[in-house]
């Protein structure tokens, strides 16, 4: 059978699975789908994801079958650039989408030359392209540039025969210039002397490099030079041409993009043989062998490269260790508490755990996602996250068994009881995670990617894998009663008759955050929002900042910015300089030569100009927005108005605060910190909800009080779960920010402080702000939530 035609029939049949699991409420169903589901799915993603990782030996040579999931440049080295194609806006053209492909695959065909390995050249929108080259060595890095950027526009232009006399005279203002030719100026290099000449150029050209079809480099007694071949009309062309400036004796000008390489004449006669040559100046092999392979691959459109980000292959070795550290770290912490605090379900909690990582890994493997850093933190995450959907069920079960309910019910019960609010919470996060994923690129696309999935993955584990394990454990008399510890009880705390106390605390300390980054702005800001470049330089000597200031000192940089960091887990140290745009080069070449004892090793370079930070940050503000409009709408629709708006000003403030904190703490804003805004938002309308959801519950079904002593009486109820969740996600961050290296040190604190914030909002926040908005506009919350309540799938 073919394998798409298997892959159909296998994906349909866990479709129907899927519908038959949640459409049916026959519970011996339900226990037998269920294991049917977790078998199939995780067999499909263990198969799918093995072997994960390339493995190779220590000359790089791969060994055994090639990796399943593929690692980004900043976790196996190489390069990215961020090419823009540029058109002149008093032609009035526009890029096209044939532009922008002609481009890719001259592209593409120049990187294939520089003989790398699996290069990515992917469109960004209208104009621009992305090419990512891995393991290219820091060295040809330049090269590299040079070639992506060169347009290679070739032509040949014929020289007025008397131009040698008419530049002087016209120079002189004792002539004019004939019609139709210009006068240009063209350097030549013999040894170490360069002098410069003047033509009078023929405007128009009378050969273009459209007509290139091959092209090469070569050396001779003159030194490295170009030889070129061109079509059947090209050689005729260039016959023609010849034949002119043999019979006129003048010269023919020789000019790629735009400059003038050479003028040189034809001494025996036209050429028709097809094939010319460029030759002389200061020309090296490498500069021979990259203008052949641009004059191979011309671009029809010039380009600038926008951005510019390089990771040495070690750096990336020590962030995969680093990664694998924390990760180990946040799982063991997190899978020791909830066996400790909920025993028996804590164990159940684990294999649904361990499930929900088989099953992230698969289908990251099985779509072809990129693993990158930031990835790996969304992984780490994921595991805190993880588990909020078993407390939830955890904590509901402890109320049905408190109600005197028997086991087998009360756990169907909480399982159907927790369905609500889990998919609520967590379709809340998916807003947030995707729209990070439509807005971002690169590395900050790859935790979009592992936070989806992860979330995916985590609910089907939650709600189908554990389900079953209890099931099949009540089948065969493996538990008669589960119990937990209890240590979290909040009854009877008066968090809304206080509400005045904590919204003005909330107050206080937002105004604080925002005095804070006012003062440190625009330094709070990192290279992808004011443009600049980064430079990561790995030592393994003693190296003294004011020191490396005053070597630094001729090149007078007024702002720059030098740090010194940390791996412990791979034992390195780290030097990190930004610095205004196009100067990483010279400050590298500078402390190589001043520093040598410093043994400084590029580690990463990145380079981002002012054009696509000021677009960076207009998309960052966008995806905020756009997030914030998301959750806005859904809790409209789910609850009420009155609870969007509470969840959108718990959300505000959870970010104005963590972005103040983050600034006064002397901590930069980068394109990844966007990622860490967004996943702050998705966690804190996450615990929002779960409170939400429960004042649903007490005002739908008639429960006696008021509103407020309802909502005073969910809180309470939701407290235990709250501080459990945040308690394991704490646990898992930190693990990040302990062992996770200094690349994501940032990010883990600034989830860190998100986790705090966003954990205070959701109790002393979000319900007073729904209250008040509720009376605020005259209505009866009661009143609207029952119109608002849509009947839930179970």
């Amino acid at each position: 059978m073919d394998t798409n035609v298997a892959t159909f029939c296998y994906g349909l049949l866990l479709l129907v699975l899927f519908g038959w699991y949640f459409f049916t409420d026959s519970e011996r169903a339900k226990r037998v789908l269920g294991t049917l589901l977790t078998v199939l799915i995780a067999a499909l993603c263990l198969y799918m994801a093995y072997p994960p990782f390339d493995k190779r030996d220590d000359t790089g040579k791969l060994i055994g079958k090639p990796g399943k999931i593929h690692l980004g440049i900043d976790l196996q080295g190489g390069t990215t650039f961020l090419i823009q194609l540029t058109v002149d806006p008093s032609t009035g053209k526009q890029i096209t989408k044939p532009m922008v492909e002609q481009a890719m695959e001259a592209i593409r065909k120049r990187v294939d030359g520089m003989g790398v390995s699996e290069p990515i050249i992917t469109p960004q929108g209208k104009d621009r392209i992305m090419v990512q080259i891995p393991g290219i060595d820091v060295n040809k890095i330049a090269e590299a540039r040079n070639q992506l950027k060169q347009v290679a526009k070739l032509e040949f232009h014929l020289v007025h025969r008397q131009s040698n006399e008419l530049v002087g005279q016209i120079e002189a203002g004792t002539a004019a210039p004939p019609v139709g030719y210009d006068i240009v100026t063209y350097e030549t290099t013999r040894g170490d002397k360069t002098s410069t000449s003047k033509l009078l150029m023929k405007r128009k050209a009378d050969l273009g490099g459209e007509h290139i079809t091959s092209a090469g480099a070569y050396f001779d007694a003159q030194g490295w030079g170009v030889h070129m071949n061109f079509d059947k009309v090209g050689g005729e062309l260039f016959g023609t041409l010849t034949k002119q400036v043999f019979e006129e004796q003048s010269r023919m000008a020789v000019v790629l993009d735009g400059k003038v390489q050479s003028a040189p004449g034809v001494e025996k006669g036209a050429i028709y043989g097809g094939s010319a040559q460029i030759s002389g100046g200061n020309m090296g092999e490498s500069e021979a062998r990259a203008l052949a392979s641009a004059l191979e691959n011309p671009l029809q459109t010039p380009v600038v490269i926008e951005s510019e980000r390089s990771a040495s292959s070690t750096l990336g070795k020590d962030a995969i260790m680093s990664g694998v550290n924390a990760g180990i770290g946040g799982l063991v912490l997190v899978l020791l508490f909830v066996v400790i605090y909920y025993r028996f379900a804590g164990l159940v909690a684990v294999v649904g755990l361990i499930v929900n990582i088989v099953v992230l890994f698969g289908c990251m493997a099985m779509f072809g996602f990129v693993l990158t850093l930031p990835g790996i933190a969304g992984i780490i995450l994921t595991i805190g996250l993880a588990v909020d959907a078993n407390v939830l069920i955890y904590e509901r079960l402890r109320e049905e068994m408190e109600a005197g309910k028997s086991l087998p019910v009360a756990i169907c019960s909480a399982y159907d009881k927790a369905f609500t609010v889990i998919f609520d919470a967590n379709a809340t996060t998916l807003i947030t995670a995707g729209i990070l994923f439509w807005q971002a690129s690169g590395p900050v696309k790859g935790f979009a990617v592992t936070l989806i999935l992860g979330i995916i993955a985590s609910v089907f584990s939650a709600m189908v894998v554990t389900r079953m394990i209890f099931s099949w454990a009540l089948e065969f008399n493996l538990i008669k009663r589960i119990s937990m510890l209890h240590l979290i009880s909040g009854e009877g705390i008066n968090f809304m008759g206080k509400r005045v106390l904590w919204i003005s605390i909330s107050l206080a300390v937002a105004v604080i955050g925002i005095g804070g980054f006012a003062l440190q702005y625009p330094k709070n800001l990192g290279i992808d929002f004011k443009g600049g470049d980064f430079l990561m330089l790995e030592h393994t000597g003693p190296v003294d900042l004011a020191d490396v200031r005053v070597k630094l000192a001729p090149l007078n940089l007024p702002d720059i910015s030098l740090q010194k960091e940390s791996d412990a887990t791979a034992n390195k140290n780290y030097l990190s300089i930004r610095s205004p745009i196009d100067t990483a080069d010279k400050i590298e070449a500078i402390l190589f030569k001043a520093l040598p004892d410093a043994g400084f090793k590029e580690a990463a370079k990145d380079r981002v100009g002012e054009l696509v930070s000021g677009q960076l940050v207009n998309s960052s503000l966008w995806a905020l927005g756009l997030g914030a409009l998301g959750i806005f709408i859904y809790v409209t629709i789910r609850f009420e108005m009155s609870f969007a708006v509470g969840a959108i000003v718990a959300l505000l403030h959870d970010v104005v605060i963590t972005v103040g904190l983050f600034s006064i703490f002397g901590h930069e804003l980068t394109l990844i910190m966007v990622g860490a805004i967004l996943t702050i938002a998705g966690y804190s309308i996450n615990d929002t909800i779960v409170v939400y959801d429960r004042i649903r519950e007490g005002l739908h079904s008639g429960r006696k009080g008021s509103v407020q002593a309802i909502m005073n009486a969910s809180i309470n109820e939701t407290l235990s779960r709250t501080l459990l969740v945040s308690g394991c996600t704490l646990l898992s961050v930190a693990a990040l920010y302990f062992f996770g290296g200094p690349v994501l040190h940032d990010f883990a604190f600034a989830i860190l402080i998100g986790v705090v914030v966003g954990t205070y909002s959701s109790i002393f926040i979000a319900s007073p702000i729904v209250l008040w908005w509720s009376g605020h506009k005259g209505g009866d919350l009661r009143t609207e939530v029952k119109k608002a309540e849509t009947p839930a799938v179970a």
